[in-house]
């Protein structure tokens, strides 16, 4: 297939000294192909990017109703979160309105992303609890699920119990693949991965973000977590972080989901499309300016929203001394199909 290409240059001076190359699909409600770049039929992990199609069984089986989420904690279900204050006491507090407490968890202990709070952390001695993983959200949600299914929680993280094969299930139509299709993986915090084309990942966020195409339940359920999302954009992520800062900006207009390993995908409902896409050698330093480059590219963003998200879109390189001696900048020629 004839694609268009997406690089990001890492500049030094007046020399391109390194290059990073972006794997891209723009996908439709239609299942059509909209605006590629390199290999848009990538068959990848979808790390974190899966969150908000994992949310989905349990608002479809009515567990915001039953267990009275608000939309601060059901953004949290779709979180890497930073692991600040709040996010770690709205997930304690999920987990009590469960009758569960933080040793539910199977996330295991990670330092907070937010490095202020991490710090702070260190200097009072405290040690960090599963609260503060920035997973600790999804396994929230994985352990109300169980509860809203009537099965154990117990190795609930493991793929052949009943709510990872619910997920399974449910992103597996949603992205329009089989089951068997799906390549599985174990992610950094303990759970099944999902492999699959970038294409099926931008398609399943493509019918997130407008799920006419959906059952009355499963449209209802993606309503609800774009909603939320939208509406407290604060809990997917958090201070200082893009994911957080594109929904802000644009009021709740873009809806993006950075993954490990250089993944992102977003869903435009006013458009129907979803937006997946690869850091092909899975940098993080090239994933901000390829998303934002992208969204450029696609007429996506307003002037004055480009202006409030350039620090991700172009971030100087500075050294020991704070001079900016370079910058990334990304190099896109996409392809409209």
């Amino acid at each position: 297939m004839d694609n268009g290409e997406l690089n990001i240059h890492i500049v030094r001076g007046a020399l391109t000294e390194s290059r990073h190359i972006v794997h891209l699909a723009v996908m439709d409600i239609n299942r059509k192909l909209i605006v590629s770049a390199g290999d848009s039929t990538l068959y990848t992990f979808a790390r974190s990017t899966a969150k908000l199609l994992q949310a989905i069984p349990l608002l479809e089986a009515g567990g915001a109703e039953r267990l009275h989420l608000d939309d601060k904690q059901i953004t949290l279900l779709c979180a890497s979160h930073n692991g600040e204050d709040e996010h770690a006491r709205l997930v304690d507090h999920t987990l009590h309105q469960l009758d569960l407490d933080e040793s539910a968890l199977c996330c295991e202990v990670h330092e907070p992303f937010h490095e202020p709070t991490a710090e702070r952390l260190k200097q009072a001695n405290q040690p960090p609890t599963p609260l503060r993983n920035n997973c600790s959200g999804k396994h929230t949600g994985m352990l109300a699920l169980a509860q809203i299914m009537g099965v154990s929680n117990q190795s609930y993280i493991e793929i052949n119990h009943p709510v990872q094969q619910r997920m399974l299930h449910v992103i597996a139509d949603m992205s329009r693949m089989m089951p068997e299709q799906i390549t599985l993986g174990t992610d950094g915090c303990g759970v099944p991965v999902f492999a699959m084309p970038l294409e099926a990942l931008a398609f399943a966020y493509a019918q997130l973000g407008n799920p006419v195409n959906q059952s009355a339940s499963r449209s209802e359920a993606c309503n609800r977590i774009i909603g939320a999302i939208s509406r407290e954009p604060y809990y997917i992520a958090g201070s200082d972080r893009f994911d957080t800062r594109l929904i802000e900006v644009t009021n709740g207009r873009i809806i993006g989901k950075m993954g490990a390993e250089g993944l992102f995908a977003l869903t435009i409902p006013e458009k129907s499309w979803g937006i997946a896409l690869k850091i092909e050698d899975g940098a993080l330093r090239a994933l901000y300016p390829a998303v934002m480059e992208t969204l450029i590219q696609l007429n996506l963003l307003q002037e004055q929203e480009i202006v409030a998200l350039h620090s991700f879109h172009r971030p100087a390189i500075k050294n020991c001394h704070d001079q900016i001696v370079g910058s990334i900048q990304p190099n896109a020629l996409l392809k409209w199909h």
